[in-house]
């Protein structure tokens, strides 16, 4: 997916029984974020960073919403351990992660391994993706999104990087 396109209106489970479309969130703002795994070091704090920032992100009438290719049950169990209140999406089957671009071929203990490339978008209250961070880097990033964010909130601008 890229700047400009619509997100896809495909269905997905994600914790908390919710069973949907992007569709659903017609009218807000919509962080997506892809990480790897629930639970590894890099992850946990990009989940985290995104919960401490989470009010801030609703006061902009913006939704979170994490992917990775985990199933429900610890989506749920990583959810609960980490007090995220935002829900985790389950796409084992990496419809999401195909659609997105964001299944990568990664090194990994010299093994090269298909993998999620942690990427976010932002996607406005038309459904449109509005900006895109692809091979993120955890740091400050959260603090990033939610200033691009307010950003785009004012202007028309777009932008990958």
């Amino acid at each position: 997916m890229n700047i400009g396109e619509k997100a896809p209106s495909v269905r997905f489970k994600a914790t908390n029984g919710l069973d949907t479309t992007f569709d659903r969130y017609h009218g807000q703002w919509l962080i997506i974020y892809f990480y790897p795994k629930d639970a590894p070091p890099g992850c946990t704090i990009e989940s985290c960073d995104f919960r401490d920032y989470e009010k801030d992100f609703s006061l902009l009438n913006a939704t979170i919403i994490g992917v990775s290719r985990d199933s429900l049950p610890s989506h749920e169990k990583f959810k609960a351990k980490q007090n995220l209140s935002f829900e985790l999406i389950s796409d084992s089957e990496e419809i999401l992660c195909q659609l997105f671009d964001v299944i990568k071929m990664k090194s990994m203990y010299g093994k090269q391994v298909r993998g999620i490339e942690r990427s976010t978008f932002i996607i406005d209250p038309n459904g449109l993706i509005r900006y895109v961070w692809r091979k993120v880097s955890v740091k400050e990033h959260v603090q990033e999104v939610l200033n691009q964010l307010k950003t785009l909130q004012h202007t028309k601008g777009t932008e990958v990087i």
